[in-house]
């Protein structure tokens, strides 16, 4: 009696072929990013680094949304509940108080069993100091046009002092 082999599951190799849901829980397909550099960040409202990552991340994305740069946000309650709000809720705070226009994506675990599947393509592709857990909200990771990781920023890495990868990333150097 033969063992029937069965085809290993497929390994994503890139972010494009990833689903996640919007903060209104609308099903996003993330090929729809092929073709720009995106950076991918745990955030959260009621975090010592929320100012400074919201008010540069903002300041990012208006420089060079057009030039082929998409921020994308995942909410994430993991580290001393401080984002204790609803996925709708996160991104009206963004949009209201920081003018946050980039994609904001609906609540994802970053680390433990349940983690969203993206940050576990994210966490293998770049390990940090920690390994691939995530230390903290903030965590940052630079994805190419091709949807490889680049770059991964800890949460004290803020995000202006990234615009020269950025701009290297986006073939400007």
């Amino acid at each position: 009696m033969g063992l029937s082999a069965s085809a290993p599951a497929p390994i994503e190799t890139s972010i494009h072929q990833f689903t996640v849901k919007d903060a209104r829980g609308k099903v996003v397909d993330l090929s729809i990013f092929k073709g720009k550099v995106l950076l991918v960040v745990n955030v959260a409202s009621k975090c010592g680094f929320t100012d400074v990552n919201y008010t540069q991340l903002t300041e990012l994305y208006n420089k060079y949304k057009d030039k082929d740069f998409e921020i994308l946000a995942f909410p994430c309650n993991q580290f001393l509940a401080q984002e204790p709000g609803t996925s709708e809720e996160v991104k009206e705070f963004a949009c209201t108080r920081y003018k946050a226009e980039y994609p904001m994506f609906q609540k994802v675990k970053v680390n433990g069993p349940n983690t969203a599947p993206v940050y576990q393509f994210l966490k293998a592709s770049k390990w940090s100091i920690c390994g691939t857990r995530i230390k903290w909200n903030f965590t940052k990771f630079l994805v190419d046009k091709d949807g490889k990781v680049i770059a991964r920023y800890g949460p004290v890495t803020k995000p202006l002092s990234m615009e020269s990868d950025i701009r290297k990333a986006l073939g400007e150097v």
